[in-house]
């Protein structure tokens, strides 16, 4: 299921791993690897702006997808675009919290961009950095189309950076998937700062 891009979708399991730079000025906040090291992505975020948003680039500095916070949200909504663009005619997809008022485990639901009315979610995503893990599920149901788990190394605490893996499974846009741990996790950081 090609949502960012059929280049992006394999017929078998992706392994990813994304390494989460806490304190990092220049290369991006996130990198994304395959299982052999190789760079995919990386997410830059802007050091002073006044929107949030972050940026999905491919390995070569390409813009991929841009991910704008609605800071003016009560359900902490994200709208999630194609390469740098910021205009509704290039939405991918909206990302949400599924209530208001969410203790521990955020769950947030997905809706693909002709998804208008937004009534039933595209996609589900539960988890939190607490349980050190995450499932992306299609629409309400059960079906899982990717999972992370969050690995702390005793090196990886020191030089600052949050080590992820993901499986995504076969079929499923991988870039759409980071896109997801990416607005994840930022969500989970601001939960836990306050």
């Amino acid at each position: 299921m090609a949502i960012v891009g059929p280049q992006f979708c394999a017929p078998y399991p992706v392994d990813l791993g994304i390494v989460r730079k806490v304190m990092t000025i220049t290369d991006g906040n996130f990198a994304v690897t395959d299982v052999n090291g190789n760079l995919l992505f990386k997410v830059k975020e802007p050091l002073f702006s006044l929107s949030d948003k972050r940026i999905l680039l491919d390995a070569s500095d390409n813009p991929i997808l841009t991910l704008r916070e609605n800071r003016v949200s009560l359900h902490d909504r994200w709208q999630v675009f194609r390469g740098k663009s910021t205009d509704q005619n290039d939405l991918v997809y909206t990302l949400k919290r599924s209530s208001m008022i969410q203790l521990i485990k955020p769950k947030l639901d997905v809706f693909l961009a002709q998804n208008k009315e937004m009534k039933v979610c595209d996609f589900h995503v539960k988890g939190s950095w607490i349980d050190r893990s995450c499932v992306v599920y299609a629409g309400k149901s059960d079906a899982i189309v990717a999972q992370m788990h969050k690995n702390h190394t005793a090196q990886s605490i020191l030089i600052g950076k949050s080590n992820f893996s993901v499986t995504v499974y076969p079929n499923v846009d991988y870039a759409f998937i980071v896109s997801l741990i990416v607005i994840l996790d930022d969500i989970n950081r601001e939960d836990s700062d306050d």
